[in-house]
């Protein structure tokens, strides 16, 4: 059994910065990557930003410069760090976690979501 938990979510001015955090536990053998989607309203769900076991990242376009993912290994947690924050970026930011899970080699699972909300 696996779990995947977020925080960090809140209120905002624009301009201002939040850290999100997401913790997978439980039955994980190894973590193939971790990263963090957004869904806003009346939208489809978009990546954000994603970082494999390797370390490579990937940022979707309007959040490269503003957003940084980093991990912590030992935690099994993954950080997005959102600065110069916009009204735009007012979404439920949901973590994704791309796990071995022993028995399924790469196992797909995500947080009940955070809400962001950047007032103007």
């Amino acid at each position: 059994q696996v779990q995947v938990v977020e925080s960090g979510g809140g209120l905002v001015q624009a301009g201002g910065s939040l850290r999100l955090s997401c913790a997978a536990s439980g039955r994980i053998v190894s973590i193939n990557g971790m990263g963090w989607h957004r869904e806003a309203p009346g939208k489809r769900r978009e990546l954000v930003a994603f970082m494999t076991s390797g370390g490579t990242t990937n940022y979707q376009d309007s959040v490269r410069g503003r957003f940084t993912i980093s991990r912590d290994n030992a935690e099994n947690t993954v950080y997005l760090q959102m600065n110069s924050l916009k009204p735009e970026d007012t979404a439920v930011y949901y973590c994704n976690a791309n796990l071995n899970t022993g028995t399924v080699p790469r196992a797909s699972y995500w947080g009940q979501g955070t809400q962001v909300t950047v007032s103007s």
